[in-house]
């Protein structure tokens, strides 16, 4: 049985490789003989800065190049061997979540048939095989981001701790988990063997079976949950996690602030804080940037949209930080949907984890599952249709956009919602019994 779902795990994997490279070929030819381009506008400014690099150069020499050198270092193959070096190893490490997800759902006990399943719906979703291959990075950091959950699931502190300093600085945005990685850091962490335990997926029909079998903790007074709560923040664990991954982010961000200078730090980290973009896009706050672009922005103006993003995410990590995977859905689906600027890019961050919870749902395809795709995506495109009146008719379709960008918002609350009501809470790591708890007897 393991060696069918070997191999059928891995034929996926040959068909989703096979359709990557046969996009990026394709995407070389229609670039070549087409008026409209298959690769991302970004893809340029990447290879470009690497140019920069390669000639010996700052990558910020590159108008609008706001990353971190080391996207400009990874893409150095694209000056000396292949200008399409940077979409096959964007592929890659799409290919790589693909087996990130089987491997972390196997670590909780989900049946192969429905790993296979999640896999899947990364793997051939076509907001994701055509991220990589048009040139975005996006799959990186989401192979980062997969790993690191490996690492923690496994009790590498110190190797997530790594990387996960590495990819705050190679793109900010994963910060928004640093509050629940400590939380399930705390004292529950680990073992009884030093190691943490995983809580492992059960069927619909066991968990009907051990209903009435729950654990039950004794009720404790707000004041005791809070200091519990609070005590059990302050570990071993959690204390290497901050240190170590803190130094890294430190460590890689004075690297290329001698190399790079004030440059660097302003476009690749303080730009995002205060990123004000008057295109169109996704985001509610366009038209009013839009607006008001060319009076400019106080600090207390471009912060203060951060407020919104801030409540909703310790909202979502008091309530969920337990469940991992399942709080980083929320969060990172929250955080794109409240942020200030939203492209179609971002939705990769939680593509990317979407399927890690999928065996938790008790949400059907059809017809509440069905109804959340179809509200997404027609929200989406009706945000798209005021989007084509305006970039390619030339028309003053302004507020309808806007409208249209409300309206997609309230369809991305939609569905959180609906998820979140559909979902099996569950801790990923399993809390030991403690003298306060007792064993519900099952009624009969």
């Amino acid at each position: 049985m393991a060696t069918a779902a070997a191999t059928l795990r891995w034929r996926v994997m040959a068909a989703s490789a096979a359709l990557r490279l046969a996009l990026v070929a394709y995407g070389e030819w229609q670039d070549a003989h087409l008026e409209v381009r298959y690769t991302d506008v970004d893809y340029l400014v990447f290879s470009d800065a690497a140019a920069a690099v390669a000639a010996g150069g700052s990558p910020f020499a590159r108008a609008t190049y706001r990353y971190s050198p080391l996207l400009a270092f990874l893409l150095l193959p694209n000056s000396l061997l292949h200008p399409a070096w940077g979409k096959l190893l964007f592929s890659a490490a799409d290919l790589l979540v693909g087996v990130f997800i089987d491997d972390i759902l196997e670590l909780r006990g989900v049946p192969a048939r429905t790993r296979i399943w999640c896999v899947v719906a990364w793997l051939f979703n076509p907001f994701t095989f055509t991220i990589g291959t048009r040139g975005n990075c996006e799959p990186v950091v989401c192979a980062a981001m997969l790993w690191i959950l490996i690492c923690l699931m496994k009790g590498r502190v110190l190797q997530a701790a790594f990387w996960y300093g590495l990819i705050v600085h190679f793109r900010i945005y994963p910060i928004i988990y640093a509050i629940p990685f400590v939380i399930v850091l705390g004292k529950n962490y680990a073992g009884p063997a030093g190691r943490p335990v995983l809580t492992q997926w059960i069927s619909k029909q066991q968990l009907q079976s051990n209903k009435g079998r729950e654990n039950v903790e004794e009720p404790t007074s707000l004041l005791a949950n809070l200091w519990n709560f609070l005590s059990s923040l302050i570990t071993r664990d959690t204390i290497l996690f901050g240190l170590f991954s803190g130094s890294m982010f430190f460590a890689w961000t004075g690297i290329f602030f001698y190399l790079y200078g004030w440059e660097f730090l302003n476009e690749a980290l303080l730009y995002h804080l205060t990123r004000t973009d008057p295109r169109h896009n996704f985001s509610i706050y366009f038209y009013h940037i839009y607006l008001h672009h060319q009076q400019g922005f106080s600090s207390i103006q471009r912060l203060a949209s951060f407020l919104p993003q801030l409540i909703v995410q310790l909202a979502l990590i008091v309530r969920f930080s337990r469940d991992l995977p399942f709080c980083m859905f929320l969060q990172t689906v929250a955080f794109v949907a409240f942020n200030k600027v939203m492209t179609a890019q971002y939705f990769v961050w939680f593509f990317c984890l979407l399927p890690l919870i999928l065996p938790w749902t008790g949400m059907k395809l059809r017809w509440k599952g069905l109804a959340c795709a179809l509200v997404w995506m027609g929200s989406q495109l009706h945000w798209l249709m005021w989007a084509y009146l305006l970039e390619f008719k030339g028309r003053n379709v302004f507020v309808q956009l806007w409208a249209a960008g409300i309206v997609f918002l309230a369809a991305n609350t939609f569905v959180m919602i609906m998820v979140i009501r559909h979902h099996r809470h569950t801790p990923l790591f399993s809390v030991p019994v403690g003298p306060g708890t007792k064993i519900a007897a099952k009624k009969d």
